[in-house]
């Protein structure tokens, strides 16, 4: 990764609670139902993917908080690589939120979902 910097874990906290909040909102609106959890996770699925991959790595809450997902290697972000950062984030909450947790430690500021995607977060 050349010429950037690694985002710090306080503006991605922030960035993903301005993101929770506007999904929150979303899934009000769309009301409750026996499969809201399901659709829930396609929201959340559809939203988190569609920024990363059609608003050049930055979601609402993360152009808010000036940063962005960039791919290890470089190269833009496709559907599939989306696709298994969005796992990872359920991954990196399955086991009392390791994974996001991992951020804190981690020399490149990556989380569990970062790992298995091959993705940082940065400065823009």
């Amino acid at each position: 990764m050349k010429d950037q910097q690694y985002a710090e874990s306080g503006p991605r906290f922030v960035a993903f609670l301005i993101d929770a909040i506007l999904l929150g909102i979303i899934g009000a609106i769309v009301g409750q139902s026996s499969d809201s959890q399901a659709i829930s996770i396609l929201i959340g699925a559809a939203y988190y993917i569609y920024f990363w991959v059609k608003q050049e790595g930055q979601t609402l809450g993360k152009k808010a908080m000036k940063i962005k997902v960039v791919r290890a290697d470089g190269k833009p972000m496709d559907w599939m690589t989306g696709g298994l950062r969005y796992i990872g984030y359920i991954v990196s909450g399955i086991p009392l939120l390791l994974g996001y947790i991992w951020i804190l430690f981690d020399g490149k500021k990556q989380g569990w979902h970062d790992k298995i995607a091959g993705t940082y977060v940065v400065k823009v």
